[in-house]
């Protein structure tokens, strides 16, 4: 198909208005970086507060709060953080495949619930079946509702015997243009965690003292555990997305730029050409005038 001048001009007006959305998009998705991080990195002193108090419940219900080892371990549930949007490269396949991989190993029956759309597909593609679906988060605030209603259905689950075993499973960021997929048992507790958490030194003199720690105190020490781990997990999760999207971008905006560079040579050849020709058929047709050339 011969390309013509008005034909590239559209192609190089769409490929401009084009790298404007993809420059748009980068710049987007750089700032949504930094604000999920900073809520990784805010958490610290929450979690580190939250595991003090588990140190000093260990301390006095060790041998109860292990007991829980011993329930039993064939119904497993996990949450897999995945994404809505596309425009992430492989951030959804590669944590699909992680996953599916990592559960199938481990005996039992899965009850399992997907945040984001794109992430459902692609464990249906593996042939599991989420039990429930939420919608990824825009923002640090929208963070709290959903993992409010993570822990209800979990939970529910929970005390209806359908869940003994729980896993996180989702992307974390190495670097402004890396991740790797991650998983983490949260329940039972770890044996391994445990110990070395019971063997944390108080930072005072002062050892506390917990009133109805295993009734009480503990219970309400392990959900603040949970949800630490669930908005941990989810906001690295955001964050690795945007680095995904990111890095997705920057090499849209190189391909387009080189689109470009090519259009615009075409462009400027072909229009050439046309100058050129235009200029052959004015000569030539000087030159057929009769008696200008003598005149001339």
């Amino acid at each position: 198909m011969t390309e013509t001048l008005e034909s590239l001009r559209r192609q190089i007006d769409g490929a401009d208005k084009l790298d404007g959305v993809v420059r748009a998009m980068k710049a987007l998705a750089a700032s949504s970086i930094g604000q999920f991080e900073r809520a990784v990195a805010a958490l610290g002193e929450y979690y580190r507060t939250v595991e003090l108090g588990l140190v000093a419940a260990f301390r006095e219900n060790g041998a109860a709060l292990v007991a829980g080892e011993n329930e039993p371990t064939d119904t497993i549930g996990a949450v897999i953080f995945g994404s809505d949007q596309g425009l992430v490269g492989q951030f959804n396949e590669r944590l699909a495949e992680f996953a599916s991989t990592q559960l199938a190993a481990l005996p039992g029956k899965k009850t399992i619930w997907v945040v984001g759309e794109r992430m459902q597909s692609r464990i249906a593609d593996a042939g599991l079946q989420p039990a429930g679906l939420f919608t990824t988060p825009n923002s640090v605030a929208a963070i709290v509702p959903l993992i409010g209603q993570i822990l209800t259905d979990v939970e529910t689950q929970r005390e209806a015997g359908k869940v003994s075993q729980f896993y996180l499973f989702h992307n974390r960021p190495l670097s402004e243009a890396a991740y790797e997929p991650t998983s983490q048992r949260v329940l039972p507790i770890d044996r391994q965690w445990y110990h070395d958490l019971s063997q944390t030194p108080w930072p005072t003199r002062s050892l506390p003292v917990l009133l109805n720690a295993y009734n009480n105190t503990l219970p309400a020490l392990l959900r603040e555990y949970l949800f630490v781990s669930l908005f941990k997990a989810c906001a690295e999760s955001l964050a690795s997305e945007n680095t995904s999207r990111l890095a997705a971008m920057r090499r849209a905006e190189k391909n387009i730029d080189e689109m470009l560079g090519t259009l615009n040579q075409s462009f400027h050849r072909l229009r050439q050409g046309s100058i050129d020709e235009e200029l052959f058929d004015l000569v030539s047709g000087f030159e057929a005038l009769p008696g200008e050339s003598a005149t001339v």
